[in-house]
């Protein structure tokens, strides 16, 4: 199923899969989202992509910013707390922390931790923790 709290506004053409849980005053656009957690005052509101994936508060992700959840070699996704280590799935997208802003066109890679405050500019590609 899929969770939306209060005060968002979703749409239009917003494709929210299961397992999708979306906190307070969100804005969910014209993107897909799967199996995540997006938490309140976070907004995805341009052709994105956001799959199997934590999304903290007050973020907002760029038009064509894309969250990739497969290694492209099939493997399982490594992700780091304290130290790099294998989370047993085969699809894992990205932990984003808190007042994250990400520019346009920006892609993240399997596994990878983005660090409150963090700003991505414009078609970075994201393959390490930042």
């Amino acid at each position: 199923g899929v969770r939306i709290g209060k005060n968002c506004k979703i749409g239009p053409n917003a494709y929210l899969r299961a397992g999708v849980s979306i906190g307070d005053n969100c804005h969910i656009g014209n993107c897909e989202v799967k199996n995540s957690i997006i938490m309140n005052r976070t907004n995805i509101p341009h052709f994105s992509y956001v799959g199997d994936s934590i999304i903290g508060r007050n973020c907002n992700l760029g038009a064509g910013t894309m969250v990739a959840n497969l290694r492209f070699d099939g493997e399982n996704v490594k992700c780091t707390v304290k130290e790099r280590k294998d989370t047993g799935l085969r699809k894992f997208g990205t932990v984003i922390c808190d007042n994250v802003k990400t520019g346009v066109n920006v892609s993240i890679m399997p596994g990878v931790v983005v660090s409150s405050g963090s700003k991505i500019m414009p078609g970075e590609i994201i393959a390490r923790d930042i």
